[in-house]
């Protein structure tokens, strides 16, 4: 028997293509069950008993559209997250691009900011920051914008030095960052080679000639068409023998790029292009 679409269904369909045909951010191909969560948790932020009541808003209001892009896009995130993901980029990955005399490295989906610093103490730590080119992308400027501040909540900042340490750290933590109104402030200095840009998986190009892209807990969100695209973009852009980092539960397997890359720590979601 046929799937019969439900109202809700439609009108979820409908303020898709809407928010694709106003403010060209492409949300259809993302995965249905988190949208449903987001747009529901959505519902209830703005007082709208419908679907289609928190369309009528968005269309009318960018505010509103702005504050949607918010729920629809933040993911949790913490710096040096899966340390074991980290310490197996400074053990397995980091001798290799040694060997390159500059670097350029791609971070998609950079969100606030956690993952960039996260990397950028890292390479600081091995020597190779001052000739690394770092392209931090996401769909939602306010958060980029939070990220170029590079201003964490205090409280998270425990977590973050468990991680930084279990991630083989080489220093004390609180040197990278000065703490002030329960707020940690990293040092400006990690990211002055980062060139924070809007860009969107689901719609954009490439940044290209790229040594590793990392892309983590992105994917996750997209459903396998979206995600295909995204393993798309990360091949061309990366060059010969580049490297890809992947979230925990992000896979190539039964990708079309499955036989594009090769496992270098497939535990820890680290890829080679073949």
């Amino acid at each position: 028997m046929p799937h019969v679409a439900t109202a809700a269904d439609i009108e979820m369909r409908l303020l898709l293509e809407a928010v694709y045909a106003k403010y060209s951010h492409d949300f259809r191909d993302y995965s249905g069950a988190s949208l449903k969560r987001r747009v529901q948790h959505a519902l209830l932020q703005f007082g709208c008993d419908t679907i289609s009541q928190l369309q009528s808003k968005v269309l009318h209001d960018p505010v509103v559209f702005q504050q949607l892009l918010e729920i629809l896009t933040i993911p949790f995130t913490e710096m040096f997250r899966d340390p074991t993901y980290w310490l197996a980029l400074r053990q397995q990955v980091v001798p290799l691009l040694r060997t390159y005399p500059s670097l350029k490295v791609w971070v998609a989906g950079c969100a606030t900011g956690e993952e960039v610093f996260s990397l950028a103490i890292l390479l600081q730590e091995e020597g190779l920051l001052e000739r690394t080119l770092v392209y931090a992308t996401d769909i939602n400027p306010a958060v980029l914008e939070k990220a170029r501040q590079g201003i964490f909540p205090i409280a998270a900042v425990r977590q973050h030095t468990a991680n930084y340490q279990a991630a083989g750290g080489k220093r004390a933590f609180s040197d990278y960052y000065n703490a002030a109104y329960n707020a940690a402030r990293f040092d400006p200095d990690l990211i002055r080679n980062v060139t924070f840009a809007d860009h969107s998986l689901a719609t954009d190009t490439v940044f290209s000639e790229t040594h590793f892209v990392s892309c983590r807990n992105v994917l996750i969100y997209f459903n396998k068409a979206l995600q295909n695209r995204a393993f798309g973009l990360f091949h061309e852009s990366l060059c010969h023998r580049g490297f890809l980092g992947l979230g925990s539960k992000e896979s190539l397997d039964f990708s079309h790029f499955a036989d594009k890359f090769e496992p270098i720590v497939k535990r820890d979601r680290i890829f080679r292009k073949a």
